[in-house]
């Protein structure tokens, strides 16, 4: 077992980069020199660090340093075929972030210190929205830094030169680890991990996390678990940081006792919008975004540029959002979680969170982007939806006033991510049992698991189990007379990769802006023109509830359904008055068992009533 370490000696930094950080203005700070001094010495490290604190080039450094102290040569992209089978990949170190829109801006980040430094070294993203011929590119010619998501990861694994383009792999850093490790999401990223270990050995482990209730879960995640005991990685803890500045709207107009609009308080929304530089207005869906954006929109009589981002928006649209954000060139934007986690964006002065947050560190992530510096206030404003909320509300300040964090218990790797992982593995390359189920161990979620469980579900992906074995097409891998087990046939394998993953989703229709020819005004859907702009994605279940010259909001537009085209569904602009609102599996959000607590005490301390808004206590003293 490793030590406790949180204080590691001072490590010198190359003159270039002290030249660099002194042209700024800036001194490295202890924790980002105590994560080169980890690195120097070979250790996986978590480094825990409040919002503002350089979290990002923390973890970023030591990779900057070692790449610029090789002096490895400038390249440029070779076509297929030039990169020799035996050579050893220039891929160094592997980031892996939680979202796509935090790959790109951290990739836009760390490209101005390697542009200022004048640094040789490339640095690429890779997520779903990449083009395809550009992730085939990056198997042949893989940049220094590779800034990616667990999904991707796990196709790359799978992919038959996945030994090579990891061989010169050094180290793996883990961004927002705290978000990742609580879903099936962390299960399938602690194996990817277990693989990376195995195919590129003295792998180091770089996790980044803010504050959480029990640091030793992140630490057993990082490294490789031994048969006996436990391994954990070394401890950097960043302190200092201002404390946010946190309140809870008080709305003058009457409060609805259910509703998740908040639209009573709009117009003071609109008012916190117009008083500061820019804010993110945080919602819990994209059912709320789009309904809110377009309210805000309703009232905007100054004409403020006001924006909406969400996940089922198409990536150019998201994109430009984002470099109008980076730009300071709006004065809000509405968004839902794509936008939580890590993205810098310095000029947000406010964040308002529209409903309740439902957890005290998912509104401790979503405070965090504003004021992104260590040595100001975050400021941020609740606006509950109705008055029960407001208990919700009440319940995540104090918590987060206490410092309290709702982070669930380190669990164990789930079966199914299991499953897929042994198959992804097949596809790979073939496999032995033996080293596969050892392999496997070495991941902290599952290093209690038993031979006879691993058995079991190499079987379930070899038959599909007791109900399904007498079927040929769900045999998905087969054990040849050498011992080792090998994917069924190539198509098998083509499944896999079009459906990896754990993000459950149902199926999605590309929403297609296009021009009419007919006479709208006469109340006749003209016929639609073909090709226009891809807005995004609805569910098709959405789809069915609608008949062609309905109308809806997306993207935000008001639009009219006039015909759906094989997987693709047509519109046109509209004015309609009561335009439908698109909604999405998944969205409902649980609240958290810890601020469940904290509205329970509310409710049952009566003597604490008198603390909260007259309407919400006249309520409660029905």
């Amino acid at each position: 077992m490793s030590k406790r370490r949180t204080a590691a000696p001072v490590a010198a930094l190359p003159e270039t980069f002290l030249n660099w950080f002194a042209a700024r203005g800036w001194a490295p700070r202890s924790h980002q020199l105590d994560l080169v001094a980890h690195a120097r010495a070979g250790r996986s490290t978590l480094l825990i660090a409040p919002t503002g604190a350089g979290k990002t080039l923390a973890g970023f450094l030591p990779t900057l340093v070692e790449l610029c102290e090789a002096h490895p040569p400038r390249r440029k992209a070779e076509p297929a075929g030039r990169t020799p089978p035996e050579a050893v990949s220039p891929l160094h170190t592997l980031y892996i972030s939680p979202l796509k829109a935090l790959a790109v801006d951290i990739a836009r980040n760390l490209e101005a210190p390697i542009r200022e430094m004048d640094l040789p070294i490339r640095v690429e993203t890779r997520t779903g929205d990449t083009p395809s011929a550009r992730r085939q590119r990056q198997r042949r010619d893989p940049p220094h830094i590779l800034l990616t998501t667990p999904e991707q990861l796990a196709l790359l694994l799978a992919s038959k030169d996945a030994e090579h383009l990891f061989s010169g792999l050094k180290r793996v850093i883990l961004d927002e680890l705290h978000s990742l490790v609580t879903s099936k999401r962390g299960d399938l990223l602690a194996l990817g991990l277990a693989r990376l270990r195995r195919v590129a050995p003295g792998l180091q482990s770089v996790g980044l996390s803010a504050t959480v209730a029990e640091p030793d879960d992140l630490r057993r995640y990082l490294v490789s678990q031994p048969e006996a005991g436990e391994a954990l990685a070394d401890l950097v803890v960043a302190t200092g940081g201002a404390a946010p500045d946190l309140s809870i709207l008080d709305s003058r107009a009457a409060m609805p006792w259910a509703t998740h609009t908040a639209l009573h308080a709009l117009p003071e929304v609109y008012a916190l919008i117009k008083a500061q530089r820019m804010s993110l207005v945080f919602v819990n869906t994209r059912w709320q975004a789009e309904f809110l954006f377009q309210e805000l929109w309703r009232i905007n009589d100054d004409n403020l540029p006001i924006a909406l981002h969400h996940g089922s928006l198409d990536v150019e649209q998201r994109r430009k959002i984002e470099a109008a954000m980076a730009a300071g060139r709006l004065k809000a934007v509405v968004c839902t979680s794509s936008l939580d986690l890590g993205i810098d964006w310095g000029d947000v002065d406010q964040v308002i969170n529209v409903g309740a947050p439902k957890g005290s560190s998912r509104l401790m992530q979503r405070i965090g982007r504003a004021n992104h510096r260590l040595d100001e206030s975050s400021r941020a404003v609740l606006v509950p939806a109705n008055r029960f909320e407001v208990l919700e509300c009440r319940a995540a300040l104090e918590a987060v006033r206490a410092g309290a964090q709702d982070t669930p218990p380190e669990r164990t790797g789930a079966l199914d991510v299991l499953a897929q992982h042994v198959l992804g593995m097949a596809c790979g390359a073939p496999f032995a049992l033996e080293d596969l189920h050892a392999e496997v161990c070495s991941a902290a979620p599952y290093r209690h698991l038993t031979r006879e469980a691993f058995e079991e579900v190499v079987d379930f992906v070899a038959t599909g189990g007791y109900a399904l074995r007498a079927y040929e097409r769900f045999a998905r891998i087969r054990r040849t007379k050498d011992g080792l087990w090998r994917v069924s046939n190539p198509a098998i394998a083509q499944a896999y990769r079009l459906n990896v993953g754990t993000i459950v989703e149902a199926t999605m229709i590309k929403v297609r802006l296009v021009s009419t020819r007919g006479g709208p005004q006469t109340g006749v859907t003209g016929r639609p023109r073909f090709g226009g702009r891809v807005l995004g994605e609805v569910e098709e279940y959405f789809v069915e509830t609608m008949a062609p010259g309905d109308t809806f909001v997306f993207a935000g537009e008001i639009l009219r359904y006039d015909a759906m085209v094989e997987d693709e569904i047509y519109v046109s602009r509209t004015t309609a008055k009561e335009p439908k609102v698109p909604s999405y599996d998944g969205g409902k959000f649980p609240l958290s068992t810890f601020l469940a607590a904290g509205v329970r005490a509310l409710l049952s301390a009566p003597e604490r009533w008198p603390h909260l808004p007259g309407q919400v206590r006249d309520w409660l003293e029905l």
